[in-house]
Formats: C-alpha cells, structure tokens, sequence
C-alpha cells in the first residue's frame, strides 16, 4: 500500500511546547520545529527570537490522513494555543510567538477557517479569536538542538512549560475535553 502523508504546519508560540502534544497523537509521522512566514532565507533561531526576521516560530507536522484527520489536528491546535492573544503566547512575548495556522492546499485554508468561525461562535472566549489563518511559504528547520527538545531535555522542558502558564490556561478553558483528544 502506498501511503500518501499530508503536512500541517501550525504557530503556537514556544515551538518546545507545541511537539510533545501532536507527538503522541497516532498517525503522526514527524513534528518538526521551525520557522516560518518570514522575509530572511535560512533564519537561525537568534535572527528569529530577535524579533526582526518576521518569522514564526512553528511546527511541521507529518501525518497519515487514513489514521488522523486535518480536522482533528485543527481541534488539537486550538486547545494548545490562546487565540485571543495577538502579542506571543503565554509568557513568550513578541510576534514571533503569535498564533498562526499555515494551510498548504485550499481544503486545509477551508478547514482552518470553520474551525475558527465554529470557536468563535462557540464563545468559550469572551475575547476575538486573533489567530491568523495564512498560506504556508518556506517552513526551514530550526537547529537540532531544538527537534524534539522535550525528549532531549525534559526537566527543562517540563520547568518552562510550567512557568510558561499554558497549562493552566489548557485546565481553564478546556478542562478534561482535552485529555478526550488523547483517546
């Protein structure tokens, strides 16, 4: 059987904490961190956190669509990220932080946007959704350090995530409909 994989590639701020959650989804392949959505070729993760490359910090996720769906990997999205943020996530300041879903065909910008009018109407935020919804340029890897970084590094991995406070906005706002995701 020849196998087709598809690509998502998402913004959620910290790219550290937006891998462990799709990792452990099944029928992905590879999460890759990167960058995205800027105007300098071959960024470097300090030409990015200095605010002045214009780009994302992103995931490149690599999935079989027989196993998940794009839609299930948009829920996903939401639930990990703050869409009424337009200044970074959590304590991750600045815009290459901001929330952003890359589509890479029409179906995928289709998809993306019902998603986001469906949160929107669904009024779990009192605040406007702010995520962009926008078409995928140039995705470029970030150093390797970074890949997989919360299984390289976990006891820092878990302290930034704690101090970082996305957790807690998780538990607030979408409780245990969360953990369903994982079943």
């Amino acid at each position: 059987m020849n196998t087709r994989y598809e690509t998502a590639i998402f913004a959620g701020g910290c790219f550290w904490c937006m891998v462990s959650p799709f990792h452990v989804l099944d029928g992905i392949i590879e999460v890759k961190s990167g960058y995205i959505g800027g105007h300098k070729e071959n960024p470097t993760y300090e030409d990015v956190k200095s605010q002045t490359s214009g780009h994302y910090e992103a995931v490149k996720i690599t999935y079989d669509p027989n196993i998940i769906s794009y839609d299930k990997l948009l829920k996903a999205y939401w639930m990990q990220i703050d869409p009424t943020d337009d200044n970074g996530q959590f304590h991750d300041r600045g815009p290459s932080y901001r929330s952003a879903i890359f589509y890479t065909t029409d179906e995928q910008r289709k998809k993306a946007e019902k998603s986001k009018k469906e949160l929107e109407e669904s009024g779990r935020f009192q605040d406007p959704i702010v995520t962009r919804i926008l078409p995928a340029t140039t995705f470029y890897d970030a150093e390797e350090y970074h890949q997989d970084y919360y299984k390289k590094n976990p006891v820092e991995y878990k302290e930034d995530r704690k101090i970082s406070g996305r957790d807690e906005f998780i538990k607030k706002y979408w409780g245990d409909e969360y953990w369903d995701l994982f079943e």
